[in-house]
């Protein structure tokens, strides 16, 4: 494969990442929304050491270029990140959420 082959590629995986990730960040809203329902709150130590086990986890069967310590880190900041919307949706402020749309506009602009 070509440089701009391999480009292409990355650019592919990199829209599905993208989709995938805000699959994930749709189900952390609701999650807070839950939380906040039930008065729970955002920030659960156990649950979020439970996720970095099974990621890491799966890095190490994965057995990939990225061992399970990136994938954890990788992780970590897509686990600030869910909490940064939880927060924002329990204190009923919409910027996470206008942030995330705004961003989403400029991406189909840009395509």
């Amino acid at each position: 494969m070509t440089i701009d082959d391999l480009r292409r590629r990355i650019d592919e995986l990199d829209e599905r990442l993208v989709a995938l990730l805000n699959d994930r960040a749709a189900c952390a809203l609701e999650i807070g929304k839950l939380k906040h329902a039930l008065g729970l709150e955002v920030y659960q130590p156990d649950r979020e050491a439970e996720v970095l086990r099974h990621v890491r986890g799966c890095g190490e069967r994965a057995a990939g270029p990225l061992g399970a310590a990136a994938i954890t880190r990788l992780f970590e900041r897509i686990i600030d990140e869910a909490r940064r919307i939880e927060r924002a949706t329990a204190r009923g402020d919409g910027s996470a959420v206008d942030e995330q749309a705004s961003i989403e506009r400029v991406m189909e602009i840009e395509d």
